[in-house]
């Protein structure tokens, strides 16, 4: 007995699907079309934007014209962009809020010590304490092992504690213009400060040979105090890129300066400087150098030479400008004033300066003065 063996055409079944198959899609296209002309399908995405807008809270005024509804108002796309922004600023607010949590500040004259309540925040990382009347920095500031940034400026401290010695991790220390007449050694055990701020001591004649273990620090100010010479532990600070050493009793520079391989600013304007040494052309990242000239009799020629790409400038104070002020409370405090007034002027002058691709030589200043 034989087997029956059937044979198919399979090429006659596929064609037979494939007519199928586009006969559905024509069916579907032409009711896609018939719907797009639809009343019905009008009023489902005008249902549809209304459900939306409302689970957005926007009112029916904002799509409504005459009666009708408005699906082409892109009030949708408006509102999401608010709705991003204002999380973006909750979010914000969030974050100053947590933030403010590790920040203390004070500030007004009325204060003549800290508070009691602060020696229980050691989990503080910041003390903002500015224009008060606070003479002494508490020793149980060694407590606040978190602590990165001390800004005390403007108040009436006399000393700092030893124990400031203890906090590792700070990173910031501004005591400008307050009474300083010296720093304590134990300061050189903070190993990771960046900036150090000693502006406006006035009295402020040297500095503890111990800061040189201060190798993290960029930005060191010493201006405005009685410094005769550039401190042995500042030409120690190896990362040194901005030192301000003017207004104090400067005739010289160390022939070493070249040891701040790293020094980008230095200014070193109302001293009484006669020369600069050449070792300033060793230093191949500075890049502004400024001085008080009228006392200058030498300057290495290639200092002003354009080529070095050093802005150099040589500031020409006006001898009219010199007063005679008498050792008052009132008169310390209005010439502590006038110093501020400058720093900020140079400040806002040097940014300046820094923006301008060509610069004159040397600059004059002016100043009037009116007698009755």
């Amino acid at each position: 007995m034989g087997h029956r063996v059937i044979i198919f055409d399979i090429s006659v079944i596929r064609g037979f699907w494939e007519t199928q198959v586009k006969k559905y899609k024509e069916i579907r296209k032409k009711e896609k079309e018939r719907l797009a002309q639809s009343s019905l399908e009008k009023i489902k995405q005008e249902w549809d934007f209304v459900l939306e807008c409302r689970k957005k809270g926007i009112p029916q005024s904002a799509y409504l014209k005459n009666g009708f509804i408005d699906t082409t108002v892109e009030i949708l796309d408006k509102t999401e962009k608010k709705t991003q922004l204002c999380k973006k600023s909750t979010l914000s607010d969030e974050t100053d809020k947590e933030r403010s949590k590790f920040i203390f500040q004070l500030s007004g004259e009325h204060w003549t010590e800290l508070p009691d309540s602060l020696k229980e925040q050691t989990h503080l990382k910041e003390w903002h304490i500015c224009k008060t009347q606070i003479q002494t920095i508490p020793a149980y500031i060694a407590l606040f092992q978190e602590l990165k940034v001390l800004e005390l400026s403007n108040n009436q401290i006399t000393h700092l504690p030893v124990e400031i010695g203890c906090l590792k991790q700070l990173k910031e220390l501004s005591v400008s213009f307050n009474n300083l007449k010296s720093i304590p050694p134990e300061l050189g055990n903070c190993e990771n400060l960046e900036k150090l701020d000693l502006a406006g001591n006035i009295e402020l004649t040297e500095l503890p040979f111990e800061l040189s273990n201060l190798k993290q620090v960029r930005f060191v100010d010493v201006s405005t105090n009685k410094f005769p010479t550039i401190p042995i532990c500042i030409l120690r600070m190896s990362s040194l890129h901005w030192l301000d050493i003017s207004n104090n009793k400067l005739k010289d520079l160390p022939q070493d300066i070249d040891r701040l391989s790293e020094l980008q600013t230095f200014l070193l304007q109302k001293n009484k400087l006669t020369y600069l040494p050449r070792a300033l052309l060793n230093m191949p990242k500075l890049s502004l150098l400024v001085v008080s000239g009228d006392d200058l009799v030498e300057i290495p020629t290639d200092i002003c030479e354009s080529h070095t790409g050093l802005k150099f400038i040589s500031l020409k104070d006006n001898p009219l400008e010199t007063f005679l002020y008498h050792d008052t409370e009132d008169n310390v405090e209005s010439e502590r004033d006038r110093e501020q007034f400058e720093k900020e002027f140079m400040k806002a002058y040097l940014a300046d300066i820094r923006e301008r691709e060509s610069m004159p030589c040397y600059t004059t200043k002016v100043s009037f003065t009116i007698q009755l």
